[in-house]
């Protein structure tokens, strides 16, 4: 009977100025700031808030000389106003991209060391079922694209499983394995692929890493200690294909060790060597992240479809 009665006030009470204003409050930890920025008066701020409390039944902030800070009532509020703001904003842009003339709208999280092949068949594909479409491409770390997907911000992600899999509403569909591969410019990988790899002179070497606060960054830190080496200091720390790719292409004394299907791409594009040793390990799977819907998007549902088809036509 409350819940009922609480859907009852949000559906019939609850307006769209009532979560922006939430979001102003936590923002600004103060009413005279928050009414300064919305050119309003405090008093009229100060009843949007009482009338935000009647609402939902409870105290959503409480003051302290920090500012106001929100209660655990306030933070489940602000969660939720800023999901359904973001929800509304994914709302208009679909609006805005049918009006433009395309089917429909996609946002994509994508971490770097994702095969471009891969995503641009599976987007060639859904458009061939959808019609024109636009997508929009946003690029990041697993953890902070997952973290997004959370937020409402993506409508799926392209990345690797996490510690933050598992949780309620995301679901994950493995698409494939990558395994590693040494890459090199083509005078120091041709030597490095005529001998057995010797880690202790490779960690003198000019190595090109990812952060080791990413998944394969901590793998290769790992893969180093288990043959007995310290860890290189990397002469460059990027995730950028672009840097890895042309830094290799233009020295004989730089390395770097991607995933087998981003090596073969490095060495199409870049002409760098991939060293055929086998490394001993496998990163996390690619795996495709979608938020749990009620309603699924056919665009999300077509996308993810067209993934699992190019993955098999890639033989991943």
């Amino acid at each position: 009977m409350i819940r009922d009665n609480l859907s009852e006030r949000l559906v019939s009470r609850l307006k769209m100025r009532h979560l922006q204003m939430l979001i102003h409050i936590q923002r600004h930890g103060s009413l005279t700031r928050v009414a300064s920025e919305l050119s309003t008066s405090q008093p009229a701020v100060t009843q949007a808030l009482r009338e935000l409390e009647d609402i939902f039944g409870g105290q959503l902030f409480v003051r302290s000389a920090r500012g106001m800070t929100p209660t655990a009532l306030g933070d489940i509020a602000l969660t939720r106003a800023r999901a359904m703001l973001l929800d509304l904003d994914h709302w208009a842009r679909e609006m805005t991209a049918s009006s433009s003339g395309f089917a429909s709208h996609l946002q994509v999280g994508l971490i770097p060391f994702v095969s471009g092949k891969l995503v641009c068949d599976a987007i060639r594909m859904t458009m061939k079922e959808m019609g024109k479409i636009s997508i929009t491409i946003h690029e990041a770390t697993s953890d902070q694209l997952i973290q997004a997907l959370q937020a409402h911000e993506l409508d799926c992600v392209i990345g690797r499983a996490s510690a933050r899999m598992g949780q309620p509403g995301i679901t994950s569909d493995v698409l494939y394995h990558q395994r590693p591969k040494l890459v090199a410019g083509q005078p120091l990988g041709s030597r490095l692929g005529k001998r057995p790899l010797d880690w202790a002179k490779l960690v003198q070497l000019d190595w090109i890493m990812p952060s080791p606060n990413t998944p394969i960054g901590a793998m290769l830190i790992d893969l180093f200690l288990r043959s007995g080496v310290k860890p290189p200091t990397p002469f460059i720390e990027s995730y950028s294909l672009k840097v890895i790719g042309g830094m290799l292409a233009g020295s004989e004394t730089a390395l770097s060790i991607v995933p087998a299907d981003i090596a073969e791409e490095l060495r199409q594009t870049f002409g760098v060597t991939v060293v055929p040793h086998a490394l001993d390990w496998e990163l996390p799977p690619i795996t495709l992240m979608r938020r749990s819907r009620e309603v699924p998007l056919r665009v999300e549902d077509e996308f993810a479809q067209s993934l699992r088809t190019a993955c098999r036509m890639m033989h991943l």
